[in-house]
């Protein structure tokens, strides 16, 4: 086995110096030995002993250099070995399900956590294509794929890998460049499963909608009670016409104002009921204006002003999850609506950032939020409503979303000026899907 690069030039060095060394020592000994015994022998006699230096001298430097060159090889051997296994060690230590593949998909590591995770066992997997991608995640393996080859590695992110049985579910995935000493290049994949906190994250979510639910109760009251109020006195009047003709006009308010409640409360039940977590194409402007109009009963019981300048924005798309979406922008309207006073503002932007971003804010005239409170605002049960009002979820449920949408969120805020949110997310734009499992 060769020496390593670094090694080489010593390597060479000590052979040499120890070789020159052992040949110095025989002629040394050989000398002391002439002219002590064979000082007077002729001269065929002393040619035969010098052939015979010459010869034992270089056995003896052949049987030192291959004992070194052995013993050194023997030495790299067992530090290849040792660091192999190290590396075995590691890679079959790792919590984390490790794929090695190339740019074909073909398998070339697995380890003991992939087999965990996966169900299929390492025999099974390497030499043949990865069999845990799901089929409609294939083009965006392809386009994670193309950003690592790029230079650019994809951490954390949350996608859909499939088990033995063919059952998609939620990991976090990391992909990482490898290249060989060869030069041939490959990918590293490490996933974890994370099913048990996208549970947790949708009963967050849950809790927090619920909680808005309960919050908007006052307001949804209120505004029932007036289109209930004109149905119950059209019913009167007919009641009282009972033997006339019917006014079709107290037959239409009374019909509107049945179908009014009716849509109001199905949209109230839509909003409760948890759907399954799918991303698809979906017009911003048209979320937020559908938000504004389920907030609809508690801006009227608080008189509050809400500003629309959402014009910029029509035509964006974002790839989302429409029920996230709508989520975040209802955490930060009532959040809004919390913080102003009676008769207070609220104003929604929307509009282009740049030709793949699109912007929204959220801007409020109401408390602000103090600058020793104002790092926390996105942490956990943080919250600076009074008791009974606030979760301490919704920051941070729409801060989770948002960067999971690829997008981000930050906040600017006021004491007793007002706040206002900035969110940004990518615009969606259909590109060719590539041909094959190669990036």
């Amino acid at each position: 086995m060769e020496p390593s690069s670094r090694e080489r030039p010593w390597f060479w060095a000590t052979l040499m110096l120890s070789s020159v060394s052992i040949v110095a020592v025989v002629f040394a000994v050989w000398e002391l030995v002439e002219n002590r015994f064979f000082r007077e022998v002729d001269y065929v006699t002393l040619h035969y002993l010098y052939i015979t230096r010459g010869i034992g001298s270089s056995l003896l430097l052949a049987f030192w250099a291959a004992w070194y060159v052995l013993r050194h090889r023997r030495r790299v051997e067992n530090e290849l070995r040792h660091s192999e296994e190290r590396y075995r060690g590691l890679l079959e230590a790792s919590p984390g399900a490790v794929a090695l593949y190339d740019a074909a998909w073909r398998v070339t590591e697995w380890n003991a956590s992939a087999e965990r995770l996966y169900g299929f066992s390492k025999a099974e997997v390497v030499g043949n294509c990865l069999p845990t991608i799901p089929a409609e995640k294939e083009a965006e393996l392809r386009e994670f794929l193309r950003q690592v080859a790029a230079g650019q590695p994809v951490v954390n992110v949350e996608t859909l890998r499939r088990n033995w049985q063919g059952i998609p579910f939620e990991v976090e995935m990391s992909l990482l460049p490898f290249r060989e000493p060869g030069g041939e290049r490959f990918f590293l994949e490490v996933t974890a499963d994370i099913r048990e906190r996208v549970r947790l994250r949708e009963t967050m979510l849950q809790v927090e909608k619920l909680s808005s639910m309960g919050r908007m109760a006052a307001g949804t009251a209120h505004h029932l009670n007036t289109p209930l109020a004109a149905m119950l006195l059209r019913v009167q009047m007919m009641r009282e016409r009972l033997h006339a003709q019917l006014s079709s006009a107290d037959v239409e308010h009374l019909e509107q104002g049945l179908r009014f409640c009716q849509q109001f409360v199905q949209r109230l039940l839509e909003f409760s009921r948890r759907g399954p977590v799918q991303k698809q194409v979906t017009d911003i402007v048209r979320t937020i204006e559908s938000v504004v109009s389920f907030l609809t009963p508690p801006l009227l019981a608080k008189r509050a002003r809400i500003q629309l300048e959402v014009s910029p924005g029509n035509g964006r798309q974002v790839l989302a999850d429409g029920s996230q979406l709508e989520a975040v922008f209802l955490i930060l309207l009532s959040n809004a609506l919390d913080a102003i006073l009676p008769e207070g503002t609220i104003a929604i932007r929307c509009g282009p950032l740049s030709p793949d971003r699109v912007g929204v804010e959220v801007i409020d005239n109401g408390c602000g939020i103090g600058a020793a409170d104002l790092p926390h605002i996105s942490s956990r049960s943080f919250t600076t409503k009074g008791p009974g009002r606030g979760t301490g979820l919704g920051l941070a449920i729409a801060r989770n979303i948002v960067l999971e949408h690829g997008g981000s969120i930050r906040l600017a805020s006021t004491l007793n000026r007002g706040t206002t949110v900035f969110v940004e997310l990518p615009i969606w734009s259909p590109r060719p899907v590539e041909e094959g499992g190669s990036a």
